[in-house]
């Protein structure tokens, strides 16, 4: 049975989302559609908008959803209908890396995130019109009331988890907590630097708590965000705007550089100073959406005896990362609802010009 929806729809690059009625195709026997609750607004749904990440158009954005379970296909198990869930990437569960574990490096995972399609190619939403319009994106497209899932990707939450707020746990502060405590395997008693405190920075240092780094240094140019990192953990901050961040670090290492560096700017220069930040054999992590044509100078990585990683999606399991950031979060030590605003969906446009501003780390948007 087909289902009516409210979404929000990107029609051109640099171009306004516009709020418009959608028909959702009848699911498959391994999918579910989802009620969405709310859904965070993230930095890749705008890289895509304004055409850093290429995608056919028109599509539905939105890949940190969170919901009630309205339908089940016939060879779904483990969900039912009015389970709560959050959605996160979508993965196919066969090919080498998935069945190894590795479902964020699944290698048909641009195929099935970004193309707008189910993996057979088919979409899932329709306009007014009856004309296509590109949906599944990051499994989910979120960004409306009503969602199609492949249960694959639906994580079932605890009845008592705050659905309205989990949605980012599933793409934006699992990356940041799980490139530290996957990607990069911090151990107790190391340093870390991060550069950038958006939401993924700060689910970074949040992580690094978590993993009792006992140097935790957060880089930006908005004091206010250096502030709150040190709310959450921070033990130094570094404004880039009037300090050296290689020369600071290396100061408060005693001279040996931290042991592990977290990028979420992509901006060349940025990465070049958490090279001079970091010890002799230090990885690197670098997770930020850069725009087309950028690129960093070979001497960052060759000679240097440091590891850069392009991490994606923290190398997280989400079935059993998300329950275990819920976990710490209910034990008092992952406050990742602090970096939450919240916005009522037509309010879109507001969400984004907060979150480009700085005034908002992470916005989510609340369905009607």
């Amino acid at each position: 049975m087909t289902t009516n929806a409210r979404a929000a729809v990107l029609h051109e690059v640099d171009g306004p989302f516009v709020f418009e009625d959608v028909t959702l195709d009848d699911i498959r026997p391994s999918e579910i559609l989802v009620k969405i609750v709310a859904t965070g607004l993230c930095h890749t749904d705008l890289a895509v908008q304004h055409g850093h990440i290429p995608a056919a158009l028109p599509i539905v954005l939105g890949h940190e959803g969170a919901g009630i379970v309205e339908s089940v296909g016939d060879g779904v198990t483990g969900l039912s209908v009015g389970d709560r869930v959050a959605v996160s990437f979508a993965s196919c569960g066969h090919c080498r890396n998935c069945v190894t574990g590795k479902a964020a490096y699944c290698l048909n995972f641009m195929a099935l995130n970004i193309a707008g399609v189910r993996a057979d190619g088919t979409t899932t939403l329709t306009d007014a019109d009856g004309s296509v319009v590109r949906g599944s994106f990051f499994g989910q497209s979120s960004f409306a009331t009503h969602a199609i899932v492949d249960a694959r990707n639906a994580v079932k939450l605890p009845d008592d988890a705050p659905v309205e707020l989990v949605g980012p746990l599933g793409c934006g502060v699992q990356t940041g907590a799980g490139t530290v405590l996957n990607s990069l395997e911090v151990p107790a008693g190391a340093s870390v630097v991060v550069a950038g405190t958006g939401a993924v920075g700060l689910s970074a240092i949040m992580g690094a708590v978590v993993a009792g780094a006992t140097t935790i240094i957060a880089v930006d140019i908005l004091p206010e965000r250096l502030e709150f990192a040190k709310r959450l953990g921070a033990t130094h901050t570094i404004d880039s705007r009037t300090e050296n961040t290689a020369e600071i670090v290396q100061q408060i290492t005693g001279g040996i550089g931290a042991d592990f560096a977290v990028d979420t700017t992509a901006v060349p220069a940025v990465i070049e100073q958490l090279v001079g930040a970091t010890a002799f054999g230090a990885k690197i992590a670098v997770v930020g959406v850069p725009k087309p044509g950028v690129e960093i100078p070979l001497g960052l990585v060759s000679g240097s005896g440091k590891t850069l990683v392009g991490a994606i999606e923290g190398d997280a399991v989400p079935q059993t990362f998300i329950p275990e950031m819920l976990a710490l979060h209910a034990a008092g030590k992952f406050p990742f609802d602090q970096l939450i605003t919240q916005y009522a969906f037509d309010q879109i446009d507001q969400a984004i010009a907060d979150t480009q501003s700085g005034k908002a780390v992470k916005a989510v948007l609340v369905m009607p």
